[in-house]
């Protein structure tokens, strides 16, 4: 993943709250893009989200047909987006991050895509509904992590926005939540295009088996909650220097300070609670709008059918 990460940590090293409890499985990622002559790098991000468009918006079976064929890869992916669709106005900025998920998942975590959730989404009869992302990250050759995301896209991440994001993830954590994603994973034939032996193959639909107990899931389970956010620090800054980097370490420790010790308060009757392990991942950008604008207006070029010559 070609940007910076200034926090890759646990959040036990970042608590100031001795009291708060508790905080193991926790953990921080702090994400930047960077600046040229002068102005954050738009098109740098830009680019970022269509080199790894294909993973969130196409089945496998799709990116496996489309193999080699760049440019009839961007325009299928676009046509699934559900963003410029002037009735949809409020997934715009989620639909965006959801992505951007898709594609930190897959650079810093080393996760196999499992549920292509955009694509599936296009489906008005489909039950893909729930988590913004699902993974499958291996652990070692024998075991495996299970991992349902949630993004968001905010103007701001101050403490009125939280709650909402705490909501959504304690509903995702409710067992018949649960056991309807773990059944529309299994009923999905991307999960036997795996490259993985056979026998992990079988002891993942083993343990999503409508049969198996969501205990015995929990400690597999891991909630990676994407903040992508408009930040005033980054919009006054120029380039990357040693005062920004502070800057957003120390505001970004602050915020997810505030963050878990909201969630737990929240969500901490939930049964085995503590062995869930949650990732809060925060990543700045100067404004929002614009970046949603030039996104809207790539994708629509990119489903525009091509005009004859002549």
């Amino acid at each position: 993943m070609d940007f910076e990460v200034l926090i890759d940590s646990s959040f036990i090293n970042l608590n100031i709250d001795p009291k708060l409890i508790p905080i193991e499985n926790k953990h921080v990622l702090s994400i930047i893009n960077d600046f040229e002559d002068g102005d954050w790098r738009y098109e740098k991000f830009s680019n970022f989200i269509w080199d790894n468009i294909a993973q969130t918006a196409l089945s496998h079976q799709e990116r496996k047909n489309l193999e080699h064929k760049s440019q009839s890869t961007l325009k299928r992916a676009a046509e699934n987006l559900r963003l410029t669709d002037k009735e949809q106005d409020i997934s715009k900025g989620s639909e965006l991050a959801e992505i951007v998920l898709y594609a930190i998942m897959k650079h810093n975590y080393n996760a196999l895509p499992v549920v292509p959730k955009i694509f599936y989404k296009q489906n008005a009869q489909d039950n893909a509904k729930g988590a913004d992302s699902v993974h499958i990250v291996l652990e070692g050759d024998d075991d495996f992590s299970l991992w349902f995301g949630e993004a968001k896209f905010f103007n701001s991440i101050e403490d009125s926005r939280l709650p909402s994001i705490i909501t959504s993830v304690g509903n995702s954590l409710k067992t018949d939540k649960l056991k309807k994603e773990n059944s529309i994973i299994t009923n999905i034939a991307d999960i036997d295009l795996l490259e993985i032996n056979d026998q992990l193959k079988k002891k993942i639909k083993d343990s999503l088996s409508h049969q198996a107990s969501i205990d015995t899931l929990k400690p597999k389970i891991n909630i990676p909650i994407l903040l992508l956010h408009e930040c005033g620090i980054t919009s006054a800054s120029t380039e990357i220097s040693d005062d920004y980097k502070e800057k957003i370490i120390a505001f970004h420790s602050e915020r997810a300070n505030s963050y878990f010790k909201k969630q737990i308060k929240s969500l901490a009757n939930i049964h085995f609670y503590e062995k869930i392990k949650f990732h809060i991942i925060l990543f700045p950008v100067p404004e929002k709008e614009p970046i949603i604008e030039a996104f809207v207006s790539d994708a629509e070029h990119y489903k525009k059918p091509k005009k004859k010559q002549g």
